[in-house]
């Protein structure tokens, strides 16, 4: 399947989803490494990455790098605003359960890992 095609996907799902307008649109810009800057939320584009930032914080980074595609951490912020944030990006699913969060169905402390 072509990028673009996958990327259109994901954009169609953040589209047909229940998630605030801004996490929509900082999504999609981050996806098709675009910047962005509204709110609370910033797309910069750099030469070999993308990284997304909420509240100035980097939760995201895209890499042009085909071995390493996506890395996220919640920059030590256990917030539902930040979860929401991180699962509307492909291949995270971030739930909470007794004041821990899951990505993926393992513990995760939020330190930085990469997203297959």
């Amino acid at each position: 399947m072509k990028q673009t095609t996958i990327i259109n996907k994901i954009i169609n799902h953040l589209i047909n989803n229940n998630m605030r307008q801004i996490t929509k649109q900082s999504i999609e810009a981050f996806l098709n490494a675009q910047t962005f800057s509204k709110s609370n939320m910033i797309v910069e584009v750099l030469p070999n990455v993308t990284v997304l930032k909420y509240h100035n914080n980097a939760i995201a980074y895209k890499y042009n790098d085909p071995k390493k595609t996506l890395s996220i951490t919640n920059c030590g912020w256990f917030t539902p605003t930040t979860k929401e944030r991180l699962n509307a990006l492909p291949n995270v699913s971030i739930y909470q359960k007794n004041f821990i969060w899951y990505l993926n169905g393992k513990e995760w402390n939020g330190k930085i890992i990469d997203i297959n």
